[in-house]
């Protein structure tokens, strides 16, 4: 028999390879495209920052990015080639706001050895041709005709085998390529040729530069009328043109991958080096004459693969090793002396070299813990699936029983007062002209007992119910305008309403219907059943909004859940769950037009069924396990869509996803209850009571894996975790900068696993870049092994062995 693996991508590329920035989808319109290895990804310069367009995959990872713009067009157009080579062109419909491919093909050759140093891909500034350097000694080329269309490629021989970059010269007469190479002899030159489409042949170019910087690796070609280009060193930079000007000035030691022009004219650009840090190279000159470089340091970033200059000091730093960014670049330093500061930031789990999987909350969730980055960006990442609440407030309150959200009027799009339940009163909290959240009263309501149920009602009422009345308020005057008493005897035990209906349960199987009419609380139906009520709702499920022809009951002793009809409370379905857990909140809800029960039972335990609205009848049971505790169910909005949350030890949120229910975790490790609270300073925001606090936050996208990030300044290599110490240990180095030679510093730490908070360090002298391996030892004494290549360490406790 043989065996299927599914494989699905749990988390999209967040590694940024390439960026540039034009006009791609307007003539009026600044993107920013962004490459993350198989995804591009289209931004829109906004006033407000970046708003996302388009995530698209490509079948291939992305060697090379370039906007270019044809003749006679208004916007440009992308060219994308992949490490496979393969390429194509991309233009931007504005009409169907989609992405167009305009040519494709394949340009690999039966023979050639790949180059050494990757792929390079470059684009005429006059848009003549495209060039690819793919195979050692070989330049490809696909030329343009005179509508922009690619024509037929062909290869141009090339002398220099060692080639470290090329780039397409500005201003000149003939398409003119540059190109930095290295001779047999590891000495670096400049060369330049000239490129004749109709020989299909290189010409003897205008210049070249002998003996530059044994680390030069990067040309920056400058735009007319300067023309030109610079050289990147690691100890020089030189500009050199035609004119046999050459200005070179020298700098720290460092090696710069990454660059941005500023200037249209090519007079400034922004350098990444690999210590992520960003200078600004300034081209001096006069009229068309350069006269002299300078640099100078501006501050620290990620480690920059990309740097696109975007409008009004405004960078994106796109990085492979670390997070990307959005950063402002400042005319004033700040007291570090740095001219940058980050806006935002963009996660990125890549490159990782190492992980475990762990369960740290002890919740039975499994947690991935990654190495992940490189050099000072390195960091340790725990990924879980689930969902994010971002809390925005929090105050300590203790004993809360429940938490209702009420509007100011029974119209208002936003919510206005929070209603705090306790055993023996209730609280009122309410938006202030400060979108500050702050005590008040409202006067028809009893404060001074433990308030079961609130809602918004029609008529710009107010719905209050408590174990002795329902209480109706004037949204307007907070004045009470109509009560319903328990009668004699009897004590409100659970209860549910809507805008139009309250359901009540009053102990011994008594089961009271109420409807709003005319401003008044009218009793329809009245029942008895043979069992205990141990919870009630009428969420509306059918067409009206704000009328349900259905209540659903759960019952102690028999372990039942019941669809009654109303206004009779006729029982229409009874379904008997088994066990002896009794169910302790169920809901009617509606998710992508699929009506459902569900029915939480008092061991973590959820039923949930296909419900008709019209018939009332139950299909499609199904269980599952979210916690070990009680579970109450609440509805909420997010984006415009319906889902339910979860209250219980291990918090969840139920949504639908192609028509079937999903369950996604909540990075909370215990909720008792929560509401939504949609107001004008946070929307759709929820409030969440937990043990003794009271919190504020927003939720992340539904289905989407939650990152937390523990920062190191050093590169992680490998990890363990050991369950009897509760702690992880990691191996990891960084460079040490002080001396004059340039070493590494070895590390292995300890961490907590629970507060991921750092127990132990051990240095590691004279180790080789060598990578360790790490293992936990089996026996119950606390013990990590090492093995870094020829030596074993043995950490136990706080000792190192060897």
């Amino acid at each position: 028999m043989s065996v299927w693996n599914y494989v699905v991508t749990a988390h999209k590329p967040t590694s940024v390879t390439h960026s540039c920035v034009g006009n791609f989808t307007s003539p009026q319109q600044l993107n920013l495209i962004v490459a993350k290895c198989t995804r591009i990804e289209i931004h829109l310069l906004t006033p407000q920052g970046l708003q996302p367009m388009v995530d698209v995959p490509i079948y291939g990872r992305i060697a090379t990015l370039e906007l270019f713009r044809p003749h006679n067009e208004t916007q440009d157009s992308l060219f994308i080639a992949t490490e496979r080579y393969k390429f194509c062109v991309l233009q931007w419909d504005g009409e169907k706001s989609e992405l167009l491919t305009r040519a494709m093909g394949d340009v690999s050759d039966r023979i050639g050895r790949p180059t050494d140093n990757g792929q390079i891909g470059i684009i005429d500034p006059d848009c003549r041709l495209i060039g690819l350097h793919l195979y050692d000694g070989l330049f490809k080329v696909i030329p343009f005709d005179n509508k922009g269309q690619l024509k037929e490629a062909f290869n141009i021989r090339l002398e220099e085998l060692q080639v470290l970059d090329i780039k397409f010269l500005y201003g000149c007469v003939k398409p003119t390529i540059v190109v930095l190479y290295q001779d047999n002899k590891d000495a670096r030159h400049v060369k330049t040729y000239e490129v004749a489409l109709k020989d299909k042949d290189f010409v003897e170019g205008p210049w070249s530069q002998n003996n530059l910087d044994n680390g030069a690796g990067l040309l920056i070609p400058v735009p007319a009328p300067l023309g030109g280009v610079i050289i990147i060193g690691e100890e020089t930079i030189v500009y050199c043109n035609a004119n046999a000007t050459f200005k070179a000035i020298p700098i720290k030691q460092s090696i710069i991958r990454a660059y941005g022009r500023v200037d249209p004219d090519g007079s400034r650009y922004l350098l990444g080096d690999n210590t992520g840090i960003l200078h600004l190279l300034v081209l001096t000159h006069e009229r068309e004459r350069v006269t002299g470089l300078k640099i100078e340091y501006l501050g620290d970033t990620s480690i920059a693969s990309s740097i696109s200059y975007l409008d009004n000091g405004v960078v994106y730093v796109g990085s492979r090793f670390g997070d990307s960014q959005l950063v402002k670049l400042n005319l004033q330093a700040d007291t570090n002396g740095s001219y940058v500061e980050v806006l935002e930031r963009y996660v990125n789990l890549g490159p990782i070299v190492d992980f475990c999987v762990v369960d740290l909350d002890r919740q039975g969730q499994g947690q991935v813990v990654t190495c992940s980055g490189a050099f000072k960006d390195g960091s340790l990442r725990v990924v879980r699936n689930g969902i994010g609440i971002n809390e925005q407030a929090s105050v300590e309150l203790q004993g809360i029983k429940g938490l209702w959200s009420l509007k100011s009027s029974f119209n208002d799009p936003y919510d206005m007062y929070l209603v705090v339940s306790f055993i023996s009163e209730t609280r009122f909290l309410a938006m202030n002209m400060e979108d500050e959240l702050e005590e008040t009263e409202i006067e028809g309501f009893d404060a001074q007992t433990q308030t079961l149920f609130c809602q918004n009602a029609i008529s710009d009422l107010l719905i209050q119910v408590t174990a002795n009345s329902v209480r109706l308020v004037s949204c307007t005057s907070r004045e009470l305008v109509d009560q319903w008493n328990a009668p004699e005897g009897f004590s409100v035990n659970v209860a549910s309403a809507n805008v139009s209906q309250v359901l009540l349960a009053t102990g011994g199987g008594h089961l009271v219907y109420l409807e709003i009419k005319d401003s008044k609380l009218v009793e329809v139906k009245h029942i008895q059943l043979e069992h205990e009520i141990s919870c009630v709702d009428l969420n509306p499920i059918g067409d009206n909004p704000q009328y349900s022809s259905l209540a659903a009951v759960g019952m102690w002793t028999d372990i039942s859940v019941r669809i009654l009809s109303l206004p009779d409370l006729e029982l229409i379905r009874k379904e008997n769950l088994g066990g002896e857990i009794v169910p302790r909140s169920v809901l009617l809800c509606t998710l992508e037009g699929i009506s459902y029960l569900l029915c939480a039972v008092g061991d973590g335990h959820l039923f949930s069924f296909l419900l008709s609205a019209n018939t009332g009848e139950l299909t499609d049971r199904k269980k599952v396990s979210l916690g070990t505790q009680p579970i109450s169910l609440r509805t909420f909005s997010s984006k415009g869509t319906t889902h339910v949350f979860a209250s219980s030890d291990r918090p969840t949120v139920i949504y639908s996803s192609n028509k079937k229910l999903l369950y996604s975790n909540v990075n909370l490790k215990e909720v008792n209850h929560m509401c939504p609270f949609n107001t004008a300073a946070i929307p759709d925001s929820l409030a969440i009571a937990k043990e003794g606090e009271l919190s504020i936050g927003t939720i992340d996208d539904i289905q989407k894996l939650h990152i937390r990030t523990i920062p190191l300044n050093e590169q992680a290599r490998r990890i363990c975790h050991q369950e009897q110490s509760r702690t992880l240990a990691f191996c990891s180095f960084k460079h040490n900068q002080i001396s004059i030679e340039e070493s590494e510093i070895h590390y292995v730490r300890l961490l907590d696993h629970q507060t991921l908070s750092f127990c132990q360090l051990i240095l590691l002298i004279n180790m080789s870049m060598a990578a360790p391996s790490l293992a936990v030892h089996s026996r119950m004494i606390t013990m990590f092994i090492i093995v870094w290549e020829q030596h074993m360490f043995y950490l136990r406790k706080t000792n190192l062995q060897r």
